[in-house]
């Protein structure tokens, strides 16, 4: 049986889960996910439609208003009847939860997000898909790599697919050691990939940020200075943004804009422009929370800040990402484009194997544009090393508590381990590739993971813990 969403405006609102350019940080979050399922639950089963309305993001009530959502919710119970109940399957790119819901008449699959104030802000349900239950018969045939590295990196690449790569470089004591590998014919091996081209996805953000620190070390900006002295319109209800509040998403933008047209799910960024962005800020733009206060992850505004810069010092963002980070640091493999890089670049795939699109930008190129290398990335991690690196040092101070013992400098993520240093994170995806980059300042280790498959980050987040766990062992 098969319950129809066609008839409700869903399509927009899984959008909003899928759309992934986003960073994970679900890492104390499984208390607040299961807390919200079984309330949905229980006010589900009780008909209190409006409660769970009441739930709902900004955007979410936008999306999916009062009377919309009674209308798909009762379709719903009398389709499928009461939930009986739930089990936590996975999250999906840090983005959104899936669990396995038994109606007294199907099974299905509940994806559900929150936002950074556990307001539910995307909703989907679809027939539940039980995983393939095939013997893996992956070779593990990494001899040469460190028996300890071989075993943590099989473990999370024997399931991909075929054609799988992952670019791994770890560093510690001065030196970088690369430990490629690619699945080919079930076999896991050893690959000289390090030069090989990946998109990067969100770790962007923290070059974008780096513009920015570079910016305000020179003395040519402040942080605390609003972004709106660069445009020559008002902003919507004349709403004031700070480049800070962009670097540390918490200017209470939403994730994404409401006008970006998502349908293009294969290069769903290409056509968001600069006339759709000031359209934006002139006529739509309204904050989901106060400025601030609430660490709310923001595509939209690490996009809107790069834009800024550019526009700060009458140049394009790229410009400055050319002369401020790549010139700067020697890295001489990143690119702003994935065209006419021939066989350098690694081609995406998606979880089955499939060969995807590379994703094309515009403004929103500051939020996840990137494509790099290994090598090229370990230029930049060493550079933060150097204690007299002030601007990058300005990246790494905190700016904001998340949640405990997580926080975010400009860009970075600072997560504190119990028995080790402080780790500064952040991680990426897009349509066909998943990445992350893991580092301990203090100890000058770090862990950097460039994959060519879509939403995995779950396993690479953690292997990159692994491994840099690994490496504070010796």
């Amino acid at each position: 049986m098969r319950f129809d969403l066609s008839r409700y405006p869903m399509k927009k609102i899984f959008f909003f889960l899928i759309a992934i350019l986003l960073t994970n940080i679900v890492f104390a979050q499984t208390k607040n996910y299961q807390a919200t399922i079984d309330t949905f639950q229980k006010n589900y089963n009780e008909h209190r439609y409006d409660e769970i309305f009441s739930h709902f993001s900004f955007v979410m009530k936008k999306a999916l208003p009062i009377e919309k959502t009674k209308e798909f919710l009762s379709s719903l119970k009398g389709q499928l009847g009461n939930i009986e109940s739930t089990e936590f399957i996975n999250y999906h790119q840090g983005t959104y939860a899936l669990y396995k819901t038994k109606f007294e008449k199907a099974t299905m699959a509940l994806n559900i997000s929150l936002d950074g104030q556990d307001q539910i802000n995307g909703l989907f349900i679809k027939p539940y898909e039980n995983p393939e239950l095939v013997e893996n018969n992956a070779v593990n045939a990494l001899s040469s790599y460190p028996k300890e590295i071989a075993a943590l990196v099989f473990s999370a690449a024997k399931d991909l697919p075929n054609n799988a790569q992952l670019s791994i470089a770890i560093i510690e004591n001065g030196k970088t050691k690369y430990y490629g590998i690619t699945k080919i014919k079930d076999t896991i091996k050893p690959a000289e990939n390090q030069k090989n081209l990946f998109e990067i996805g969100s770790i962007t953000k923290v070059f974008t940020s780096s513009i920015l620190a570079s910016l305000v070390e020179n003395g040519k900006i402040k942080l605390t200075d609003p972004i709106n002295t660069y445009y020559p319109f008002s902003f919507k209800d004349n709403i004031k943004i700070t480049f800070e509040s962009l670097a540390n998403h918490t200017s209470g933008l939403p994730r994404l804009p409401e006008n970006l047209d998502l349908s293009n799910q294969t290069n769903p960024y290409k056509d968001y422009g600069k006339n759709e962005m000031e359209a934006y800020l002139k006529g739509l733009i309204k904050l989901e929370h106060a400025a601030s206060t609430t660490y709310s992850y923001s595509n939209l505004g690490a996009g809107l800040l790069g834009y800024t810069l550019g526009l700060s010092q009458k140049t394009s963002f790229q410009n400055l990402l050319q002369q401020r980070i790549f010139d700067k640091y020697g890295m001489t493999s990143s690119y702003i484009s994935s065209k006419n890089l021939g066989n350098s670049l690694i081609k995406g795939l998606n979880k089955k194997g499939d060969k995807v699109s590379n994703w094309d930008f515009d403004v929103l190129f500051p939020a996840g544009g990137i494509i790099s290398s290994t090598e090229d990335l370990a230029k930049f991690v060493y550079a933060q090393f150097n204690p007299k690196n002030k601007e990058l040092e300005l990246t790494r101070k905190t700016t904001f508590t998340i949640k405990g013992d997580t926080k975010i400098g400009l860009g970075w993520h600072i997560s504190a381990v119990t028995g080790a240093d402080d780790l500064f994170w952040h991680n990426g995806g897009t349509g066909g590739y998943s990445s992350s980059v893991v580092m301990d300042v203090k100890a000058k280790t770090a862990v950097i993971i460039l994959s060519n498959v879509f939403d995995i980050n779950n396993k690479i987040d953690a292997l990159s813990y692994d491994l840099i766990m690994n490496t504070a062992k010796k």
